[in-house]
């Protein structure tokens, strides 16, 4: 892991635990982004829970909750990101994304899996300052894209999307995996 050292406003760069400060567009409430490390296991639930409420797939997000080792575990591995956007104390937007290292070349690519925001924060700038971290992050990290699915229907995010990357028209196909039994 790289040497930390001070940005000019103040963060650690190069360090897990990053802390960004910024005053999105539309307020004058400033929020952190944080990158979670494995001491952020609360922060990680809270995220989740904003993710069950924004997304509405609560029972996705909370019926099931993994174990604290398994959540510190997830949080120490590199290619696992998890950006939280917090006013004070509250966790109001955040995001995961994963690193994939690709085969057709010696690059990388991040994938955002899930991004949200809390209602009462929307169209005020978070999720593009939470897109703008990640790919810092990815660049730092020798990424050459980041990408990101929406849903039909899902105009916000798409308009976002738009505003900030290429569309591809691709289809998306979930494939179950049939347990095995006997191992």
């Amino acid at each position: 892991m790289p040497d930390c050292a001070r940005a000019s406003n103040g963060a650690r760069t190069g360090s897990r635990q990053e802390r960004r400060r910024y005053i999105p567009a539309m307020t004058s409430q400033p929020l952190t982004l944080r990158r979670l490390a494995p001491a952020d296991v609360t922060l990680l639930r809270r995220l989740n829970a904003l993710f069950g409420d924004a997304l509405a797939e609560p029972e996705t997000y909370g019926a099931v909750p993994p174990d604290d080792a398994y959540l510190k575990d997830l949080l120490a591995k590199e290619h696992v990101v998890a950006l939280v956007a917090l006013a004070d104390e509250d966790v109001v937007g955040g995001l995961v994304a994963y690193e994939l290292d690709k085969f057709e070349r010696a690059r990388r690519e991040v994938y955002i899996y899930d991004l949200a925001v809390a209602e009462a924060h929307r169209r005020r700038g978070v999720a593009t300052a939470l897109i703008g971290r990640l790919r810092e992050l990815a660049a730092r990290r020798g990424a050459w894209v980041v990408y990101v699915q929406a849903d039909h229907g899902d105009e916000p995010a798409i308009a976002l999307y738009a505003k900030l990357g290429t569309r591809e028209e691709v289809l998306h196909f979930d494939i179950a995996v049939e347990p095995r039994w006997g191992d």
